[in-house]
């Protein structure tokens, strides 16, 4: 019970962390950093602190058996992921990342349903077609007003179901390792699909970091260390004690908490991109995915 608290509060910790970065990445792409060289620093600089938190702390040894389901994990939980979201990311809004990212449940619902061969009831049912057409309206109005901007949420889509299939994945070897095990060798074979990537290195070499100003270089360090290290730990250590539904449904604090980070960076004008994205509509769209969430995850609510 002790654990299951503290699961709770990691899995709240992250969504958090996750919220404030949707909105001051965007102070560094395109400006500093392509979304690629972000990528790469972001992946290469925490795989780095797992594994020196990994060899001093936690070593394990894996079984060559499961190296296959950790790949599939790098693969999906942080290159196609990782991959998406900044480029998604650099083409939407801070608000549209934060609701659709609160789609994610509903991606691990169906997943549950295929992969797992869990039973969906009605309310489970009715919860998708609600959430999905809230979904699919927010990517339509992004294509009425701002093709780039459709693009993105396009990506962002993509990446929200990558993730989810990184939660459905990851459990079975959560109940095998420990999660600083797991995610340490999630993110090594994370940054090897990365650098497989063609522009990455070519883009990596070809900037000039002399010239990025020391507060974007702190917004770096915060994602590295803050929104990639932490969070993923965090995410592993929730995921060991409550399950990949459970987990994905705290996504949905993600766009209160961005309107919230929103008032704050804009009171204090901390960022540039804060007031953009927001409307009624998305709003209504964002309630629309909340009310799909709810019931979709009707069954574990109950149990």
């Amino acid at each position: 019970m002790k654990e299951n608290w503290k699961a709770h509060v990691a899995l709240v910790l992250v969504n958090l962390l996750y919220a404030a970065s949707h909105l001051i990445a965007k102070d560094v792409m395109p400006t500093y950093l392509t979304p690629n060289v972000f990528i790469i620093l972001r992946v290469s600089g925490a795989c780095l602190l797992f594994w020196l938190l990994f060899r001093v702390f936690s070593y394990e040894k894996v079984q060559v058996k499961d190296f296959l389901l950790l790949a599939i994990c790098g693969l999906f939980g942080v290159a196609i992921n990782q991959l998406f979201f900044f480029h998604g990311l650099n083409n939407s809004s801070a608000f549209n990342a934060g609701i659709i990212m609160a789609f994610n449940p509903i991606m691990v619902v169906l997943l549950a349903y295929f992969i797992l061969k869990d039973q969906l009831n009605y309310r489970q049912i009715i919860g998708i077609v609600i959430g999905t057409t809230g979904a699919i309206l927010l990517t339509i109005n992004s294509f009425h007003t701002d093709s780039s901007s459709f693009k993105g949420d396009l990506f962002l889509v993509i990446n929200s179901f990558s993730y989810a299939l990184y939660l459905i994945a990851a459990k079975p070897l959560m109940a095998k390792y420990r999660p600083l095990t797991v995610i340490t060798w999630v993110f090594t074979f994370g940054l090897f699909f990365v650098m497989c990537f063609p522009p990455v290195i070519s883009e990596a070499l070809s900037t000039n970091f002399m010239v990025i100003p020391l507060p974007i270089v702190g917004v770096i360090c915060y994602v590295i260390v803050g929104v990639t290290f932490l969070t993923y730990l965090l995410t592993m250590y929730g995921l060991k004690y409550v399950g990949p539904t459970v987990s994905s449904t705290y996504i949905y604090l993600q766009p209160i908490m961005v309107i919230v980070f929103t008032a704050l960076f804009t009171y204090f004008d901390w960022t540039n991109n804060v007031s953009s994205g927001i409307s009624f509509l998305k709003m209504t769209l964002m309630l629309l995915i909340f009310i799909g969430v709810y019931f979709a995850n009707f069954k574990n609510n109950k149990a």
